[in-house]
């Protein structure tokens, strides 16, 4: 369900300070983050992060427009955060989290306020995920790296602040059939890659024709 975080919590007494989870989609995201969205539009003080890759920034970096869903153009045209529905990433190993668009209720909460989005480097995103398979004994997929290295970014803005905050993420997936992507990184032959500004200077070319939302 998708309140069985909220719930866990309420039978603790328990309520986080910063929720997190990684976005490609949207779906794995809004899962953790959608009833804590709920409070924070009616005045609960939290945050809520969207962590995505800057080799595929979505929310962080592409427009806000009409596309489509899919490549084939067999959606209707959904408002959402886009880099054109021909999008193609990168060759690198970025995990799962290769959408071009997101989800329409991410888009809207983004565009609204209620969840920011931020983008990380996956040699950041790597080094977050040995940090907690070495401390928790269990090793995250690279998609779940990317929720993890905000979990530490916003550990240590904590630390240095001084205060106490309670963190929750969501561990989306176990990186077992993912371990030659971490021998690739530990061998040092994974690199750090942003898309280039041309790149999302054709996003807009694609959307361009389309209504404004």
């Amino acid at each position: 369900m998708i309140i069985e975080a909220q719930k866990q919590l309420e039978k603790i007494g328990v309520y986080p300070d910063v929720v997190i989870g990684c976005a490609g989609g949207g779906s794995n995201f809004a899962g953790i983050s959608l009833p804590f969205a709920r409070d924070k539009i009616h005045g609960k003080k939290i945050t809520i992060i969207a962590a995505e890759p800057a080799s595929c920034p979505t929310i962080t970096r592409a427009p806000f427009a009409y596309d489509f869903g899919d490549l084939a153009m067999t959606t209707p045209l959904l408002p959402m955060y886009t880099l054109g529905h021909d999008f193609v990433p990168p060759p690198i190993h970025a995990g799962g989290l290769r959408y071009h668009g997101m989800a329409p209720i991410v888009s809207h909460l983004v565009k609204e306020g209620v969840v920011e989005g931020r983008a990380y480097q996956q040699l950041d995103t790597f080094d977050a995920g040995i940090k907690w398979a070495r401390s928790e004994g269990f090793i995250p997929a690279p998609e779940t790296n990317h929720a993890i290295a905000a979990v530490v970014e916003e550990a240590l803005r904590a630390k240095e602040e001084g205060k106490e905050k309670v963190i929750l993420f969501n561990w989306s997936g176990h990186g077992l059939v993912d371990l030659a992507s971490y021998d690739s990184y530990l061998s040092g032959k994974l690199t750090n890659y942003e898309l280039p500004e041309e790149d999302i200077r054709r996003a807009l070319k694609v959307v361009e024709k389309y209504p404004k939302p």
